[in-house]
């Protein structure tokens, strides 16, 4: 076993009443906004539309999309026990406070229920 990482997150945990299908509208600004701000948005707008459409279906259908959860350095990912969706990452930076400001923007303006919460800095095994 190697040693342990530092884990910053932000978890954006739905109101009730908030369904998946709710977050369709406003899925693709999401996306976009932690691509550009982590430097990973594709060249081909095809790729770019690919990683949209990949979540569409499911949030469409009101199931749990897959996320953005490639090899970068944040991660949106939505866990299978819980309604939320939380940006992760391994570097303690001002990139993560930036996508949740967006983020938090995006949600705002689609008039999506939520709260925030911060796990920062907790360890899990490398």
């Amino acid at each position: 076993m190697g040693r342990a990482m530092k884990i910053y997150s932000t978890h954006f945990v739905l109101k009730d009443g908030v369904r998946y299908k709710d977050l369709a509208p406003v899925f693709p600004d999401l996306l976009k906004a932690l691509l550009e701000e982590i430097g990973q948005m594709p060249e081909e707008d095809e790729i770019l539309q690919m990683y949209i459409a990949l979540n569409m279906t499911d949030l469409e259908m009101d199931r749990k999309p897959e996320g953005y959860n490639r090899k970068g350095k944040i991660r949106l990912v939505f866990p299978m026990d819980r309604k939320e969706f939380y940006l992760k990452t391994t570097e303690k930076s001002s990139n993560l406070n930036r996508v949740v400001s967006r983020f938090t923007e995006i949600l705002d303006d689609g008039g999506i229920g939520y709260t925030t919460v911060n796990e920062d800095g907790y360890m899990i095994p490398d």
